[in-house]
């Protein structure tokens, strides 16, 4: 099929276009939902502003469409985006959000698309094992639950931090692959980019136990 990948630039949303593409999928376009609102209904938000430099490593063509950051506003900016694109389908990075799975196939059946999800309803330690051998590097950009401190913010996604999550999982319950809102990610490389996205400049904003990291500067790296 021809489809159009639903893309905020974390872990999710980059493993399930690659996993697209790698089951025979042609996916020309990127698309990107840009919320006003930080506390998005739907979508990711944190450094969105990086999306481009992503398009452009990976020979995407990139739609985006703001929104207000509401529900209503989440969804008509979905449809703005999806409307006209010449595809069969959209690709999901949903893991286990009803919610999300819910108002994405509700836009996309308005406008006969199929939705295509292949991380959703997965078991999270298989699909966290999966990501691991996917090529994908991201790191954690997002820390919201108890357990995940300052020092993960920049921290690399990889076999050790796996491990510990799986550790701070079985004393507080969270999700090791960030499903709950524990955490959020971002895509530096991966098997889709021709090269890495580097981060020259950020800014980390840390209160009450929680915070972001906020790439002020970014470029993609010559090698």
């Amino acid at each position: 099929m021809r489809l159009a990948s639903l893309y905020s630039g974390g872990k999710d949303s980059t493993f399930a276009l690659y996993l697209a593409e790698q089951m025979g999928h042609e996916v020309p376009y990127l698309v990107c939902i840009m919320p006003e609102d930080e506390a998005s209904w739907i979508f990711h938000t944190p450094n969105l502003s990086l999306i481009p430099l992503m398009a452009e490593s990976m020979g995407k063509e990139l739609v985006t469409a703001p929104s207000t950051g509401t529900e209503e506003g989440d969804m008509e900016g979905l449809r703005r985006a999806l409307e006209g694109l010449d595809v069969d389908g959209v690709v999901t990075g949903a893991v286990w959000s009803d919610y999300q799975w819910d108002r994405m196939n509700m836009v996309c059946g308005d406008l006969g698309l199929k939705v295509f999800s292949p991380l959703w309803r997965k078991d999270q330690d298989l699909v966290i094992e999966e990501f691991l051998s996917s090529g994908i590097e991201a790191v954690i950009v997002g820390c919201y639950a108890e357990g995940l401190g300052r020092e993960w913010l920049g921290r690399r996604i990889d076999r050790g931090a796996v491990d510990e999550l799986r550790a701070l999982r079985d004393r507080y319950g969270i999700s090791v692959m960030g499903e709950g809102g524990e955490y959020e990610s971002l895509t530096l490389d991966s098997p889709m980019h021709s090269r890495p996205l580097s981060i020259d400049e950020s800014d980390i904003r840390w209160s009450r136990g929680s915070g972001t990291m906020d790439v002020v500067r970014a470029s993609l790296r010559a090698d």
